[in-house]
């Protein structure tokens, strides 16, 4: 039977599409811990050398998931794939409405993580690997100030179902966590505004905003042997949020 015990990720290759900060960077912490050998992406190079002075041993790059040509680099770069989660993402409240704001959101959201699933295809298949797609709540109702990014997070559940089935035959299992209110820089602005802030705890069964860490925790199980009869699935870390 497999544990945690076990070591199912030691010296196994992860790829951490921006896992150079938030919830992105609390997975590739956990891989570490985990005795992974861990490569996490980001855009900015500060952000890149404060995960890197934070976690040694972390492997980091910079990419673009714009670019079909630096994300098919960098797989091409890599010993192996084993274990791929994709975190990269942006939003862009308010401004989203814009159409042009709106496509450069699901430029980078969705149709850079399908380029990075595809691209890592073969990869994953040699390994017998697994994918780990981050969507979010909103995957599930929608944001007045944000549909680009709903749309976009809503499209990566599709995604992940849509590769569970192609990537099946190759041994590949496809799966998403759908966080729900994180900490992250990305929601300060949230947390900051009083009345926005009591909502949100006043609808979370749990009661409290949720960590990077708590998402970590889902994307290790999603991508270890515990989950091996698990494909096309996307598992809410939201504190109860959705079903209240």
């Amino acid at each position: 039977m497999a544990t945690w015990t076990n070591g199912c990720f030691a010296e196994r290759h992860v790829l951490i599409t921006g896992g150079t900060s938030g919830i992105g960077a609390a997975i590739a912490a956990a891989f570490l811990a985990e005795g992974a050998i861990v490569t996490a992406t980001g855009v900015d190079l500060l952000e890149i050398n404060a995960a890197s002075e934070a976690m040694p041993g972390l492997r980091t790059a910079l990419l673009d998931v714009r670019n079909a040509g630096e994300v098919e680099s960098l797989v091409a770069s890599l010993p192996a794939i084993h274990h791929l989660v994709n975190c990269a993402g942006i939003i862009r409240r308010g401004a989203e409405h814009d159409p042009q704001v709106f496509a450069d959101v699901v430029d980078v959201n969705l149709t850079g993580t399908m380029r990075v699933c595809a691209a890592a295809r073969a990869r994953l298949s040699e390994a017998k690997g697994t994918i780990v797609n981050t969507v979010s709540v909103l995957s599930f109702f929608g944001g007045g100030l944000v549909p680009g990014y709903a749309a976009s997070k809503g499209g990566v559940a599709q995604l992940t179902k849509s590769l569970a089935i192609a990537y099946a035959p190759e041994g590949i299992r496809v799966n998403a966590v759908a966080p729900g209110w994180i900490e992250t820089p990305l929601t300060a602005a949230l947390r900051d505004d009083a009345g926005r802030n009591a909502a949100i705890l006043a609808r979370t069964p749990l009661g409290r905003w949720g960590r990077p860490e708590d998402i970590a925790g889902g994307v290790l199980f999603l991508s270890s042997p515990l989950s091996a009869f698990v494909t096309g699935t996307v598992l809410a870390i939201d504190g109860g949020y959705m079903i209240a």
